[in-house]
């Protein structure tokens, strides 16, 4: 990615697992970023301060969803505004409900106002952690490694890498044509196509192997079109490259348990 220098960003909920990639690009690009946390002296987002560049270029603020002077202190005099945080709820469906009611109020209000809002929707997403606790997502792959889930699901999900949903968020920023709704994903495959996946590259874990419904049809994969990023240059990881390396970092940063028989290099075809 080409260097920049001079630009002023803001990312709110910096210490996620997607806005931690993000931070981490960025300030690699030469971005001065300003992100928001609720507690900057919290642990959990010590990783952001250990990032190349942070040192001189990171300005981590404490701030709320619910405080909205908070917000405006950490927004004010900012080139640009990456927008990830997200009230905190144990309910998935009332997260998803939010994220849905909040991408709506925000395009009716950069509509009313002027305001130049690009909104991107990635799927479930897989990939390295550089934050030190387990998120959601991560955690729906890593219940199959552990013995946890003695069957998989009759269902299908859409995933991407976490890599490549940080840097299409920069694309989108710095792509002055870029309007409306990018869907983010890779490709869809069936809970039992993920479990081959991660039997091949790790069969040392106790990897469920049966269906937990075996008298519906197997679900079939959805349609969806990722064309739009791809037309801005966005060359996706395959999901093979995303589970193997959400599996490795479990590994790396002592989650799961890693055996001496396959702990070599591994090489994997789209």
């Amino acid at each position: 990615m080409p260097s920049v220098s001079g630009k002023f960003v803001c990312v709110t909920g910096a210490g996620g697992f997607i806005a931690s990639w993000l931070v981490k690009l960025l300030l690699e690009k030469g971005y001065t970023v300003r992100g928001t946390v609720r507690n900057p002296d919290d642990p959990k987002n010590f990783h952001l301060r250990e990032l190349e560049g942070a040192n001189e270029r990171l300005i981590l603020c404490k701030a709320d969803l619910n405080d909205y002077q908070s917000l405006v202190e950490a927004i004010n005099g900012c080139d640009g505004v990456f927008h990830t945080a997200s009230p905190v709820t144990d309910d998935p469906n009332w997260y998803c409900y939010g994220k849905v009611v909040s991408e709506q109020a925000a395009c009716d209000l950069a509509k009313e106002l002027g305001l130049d809002l690009v909104v991107i929707n990635p799927v479930l997403v897989l990939g390295p952690l550089l934050q030190p606790s387990l998120n959601a997502s991560v955690l729906h792959i890593m219940k199959y490694l552990t013995g946890s889930a003695k069957t998989y699901a009759n269902s299908i999900q859409a995933y991407v890498h976490v890599k490549d949903v940080a840097l299409a968020h920069i694309l989108l920023f710095e792509t002055p044509s870029a309007s409306g709704r990018y869907l983010c994903a890779e490709s869809v495959l069936h809970r039992g196509e993920v479990v081959e996946i991660l039997t091949k590259f790790f069969p040392e874990y106790p990897i469920p192997t049966k269906c937990s419904d075996e008298i519906n049809p197997r679900k079939k994969p959805y349609k969806f079109s990722n064309q739009r990023l791809k037309d801005l240059g966005l060359d996706f990881k395959p999901v093979k490259q995303a589970l193997y390396d959400t599996v490795k970092s479990l590994q790396e940063k002592g989650h799961l348990q890693v055996s001496p028989k396959n702990d070599g290099p591994i090489t994997i075809q789209s």
